[in-house]
């Protein structure tokens, strides 16, 4: 699909970030084995940046081509 603005852009570069990005390796750095309150910070932080990223995504959808699947006219 041709890049049509650049909030289609973003919308296509934070929904690849949000389904290609592992963050194992950084959680072997900063979790040691067995902490599970490092374990949980973690994983809450994990979780509050995937909430971020999807709420900008969510802020593109009525900005991004109308022909496009996920289109989402604005309320």
């Amino acid at each position: 699909m041709r890049a049509r603005t650049i909030p289609h852009v973003e919308y296509e570069v934070l929904n690849w970030v949000l389904d290609n990005i592992e963050v194992h390796d950084l959680e072997r750095e900063m979790v040691p084995t067995g902490d599970k309150i490092a374990q949980d910070r973690f994983d809450k932080g994990v979780a509050s940046v995937a909430n971020l990223i999807n709420n900008m995504i969510q802020r593109r959808l009525h900005k991004i081509p109308e022909e496009h699947p996920d289109f989402e006219v604005k309320e």
